[in-house]
């Protein structure tokens, strides 16, 4: 999937900082010089609906008030969170 193509089906901003993204979605870990997140996309009852997405710092300001900007998103939904977590730190 394509960052624009990410960007609009998940509603992903980009740039953005850690601090705003974890207003967002609940499940996000610094990982490095990486940030991750799991966010949920509903894609009808019983069907998986977790996605993956990769961040990348932009400036040396590793905080939370650091820019980012999107590097990677999943093209599948994933069962849980844990899936999408571990795919995104893969990227």
């Amino acid at each position: 999937m394509t960052i624009n193509e990410a960007m609009k089906k998940y509603r992903l901003p980009n740039p953005t900082t850690p601090e705003d993204l974890e207003c967002r979605w609940s499940k996000l870990l610094t990982f490095g010089d990486k940030v991750v997140i799991a966010g949920h996309y509903y894609n009808g009852q019983n069907r998986p609906c977790y996605f993956g997405a990769a961040y990348e710092f932009l400036t040396d300001d590793h905080t939370c008030e650091g820019m980012i900007g999107l590097r990677a998103a999943s093209g599948i939904e994933f069962e849980d969170d844990g899936h999408a977590v571990a795919w995104a730190m893969q990227q």
